[in-house]
């Protein structure tokens, strides 16, 4: 379980995230949405370590993390992926499958991995991770990194952010992949519908806060249908 005990957060002297609490059980798939500016991100960076909290406390399975580094966070079994994937000159594919696993992975293994976010692994497995790779191949690639790791937490920030359609359309299908077998802790920052409605809850943010949490049956519609969470663009909205 992943709990996050009044957690507040201020930048420039404005209140990023107003006293969030919150606790996460495992073998959930959760999504937190909401508008521009509300806090999202800001939280999956704290729970991840890459920014510290003002005030409050983050415990894992009981412990707190609160003060803990990325590194600690991550050998603790969380892991985090970029709204813009990293790229690394000279490392492959199968490279950095090795690094996320923490372990000498045959190609057997990494071909598996690859194949759960729908790419063909014989075509990935010796290239670099670097530009001459779509955006939607470099966020499955990372999701597979992140897979790699079995983390107990997985959080994916943005993920549909800079890919076309037809990624997007692979990055659904790899999410729900994901939601029917995740044994652990999974967060999506998102505010999009095709998302959101394979979440088993759905956590609302507005002005830092948690405005609202609930099932996608119980959420779906009230959410589809505020302009002020669905910015123009983003989602349909009726």
């Amino acid at each position: 379980m992943l709990e996050l005990q009044d957690i507040s957060f201020k930048r420039d002297g404005k209140h990023i995230l107003d006293h969030v609490s919150f606790k996460f059980d495992a073998e959930k798939f959760y999504v937190i949405t909401g508008p521009n500016g509300s806090g999202k991100s800001t939280l999956a960076k704290i729970i991840m370590g890459i920014e510290q909290p003002d005030s409050g406390k983050i415990l894992l399975n009981g412990k707190d993390i609160t003060h803990k580094k990325i590194d600690e966070r991550a050998k603790l079994g969380i892991g985090f992926a970029f709204q813009q994937p990293v790229q690394f000159k000279g490392i492959t594919v199968y490279d950095l499958l090795k690094i996320a696993s923490k372990k000498e992975i045959g190609t057997k293994e990494a071909c598996q991995l690859l194949s759960k976010v729908g790419l063909c692994a014989g075509e990935y497995l010796d290239r670099e991770i670097n530009s001459s790779l779509s955006g939607g191949e470099l966020k499955r690639i990372e999701i597979a990194s992140v897979m790699a790791k079995n983390p107990s937490v997985s959080i994916f920030d943005e993920p549909e952010a800079g890919i076309d359609l037809w990624s997007f359309r692979s990055l659904i299908d790899v999410f729900k992949q994901m939601e029917s077998y995740a044994k652990g802790i999974t967060i999506v920052i998102s505010h999009q519908e095709r998302i959101l409605a394979i979440a088993d809850q759905i956590i609302w943010m507005d002005q830092g806060k948690v405005k609202q949490v609930g099932s996608k049956n119980a959420m779906m519609h009230q959410i589809l249908t505020s302009e002020k969470a669905c910015p123009k663009g983003v989602m349909t909205c009726e």
